[in-house]
């Protein structure tokens, strides 16, 4: 299949039906896990990395779903990046976490190689829908 003609087909099935979109699915996932890492977080945390964590990891699939929304490649690819960077944020609070040894290292590395894959991909679909 063409280059142009897969994107086509990736952004119209998207628009009209994210749950099948890959990047989605798995951005849902992270977050449900971020959910569940967070909820050994001390209660004094509540307001802290535990409520930080939690919107940016939500912020990943709800700004892939937002772009996958909207009218053009060019939103969604700019939503893709929204999304890049709230992994990031995502990704730099629970090094923080777990330097105050909320989360071990096993969870650490298992949440952050999930957030290095959405990465990835993301750029990769960016690439694709800017060309």
């Amino acid at each position: 299949m063409h280059c142009l003609n897969f994107i086509s087909l990736i952004t119209s099935n998207a628009m009209h039906n994210l749950k099948e979109l890959k990047i989605w699915n798995k951005a849902m996932d992270l977050a449900v896990n971020v959910y569940k890492a967070t909820s050994a977080f001390p209660s004094d945390e509540r307001f802290g990395l535990t409520s930080q964590s939690r919107r940016a990891a939500v912020s990943i699939p709800s700004n892939i779903a937002e772009g996958a929304g909207r009218n053009s490649k060019k939103e969604f690819a700019h939503f893709l990046g929204i999304a890049n960077g709230s992994s990031f944020e995502l990704q730099t609070q629970l090094v923080i976490s777990n330097k105050l040894n909320l989360i071990d290292g096993d969870l650490l590395n298992e949440l952050l190689n999930q957030i290095d894959e959405l990465q990835k991909m993301s750029y990769s679909f960016q690439q694709m829908l800017n060309k």
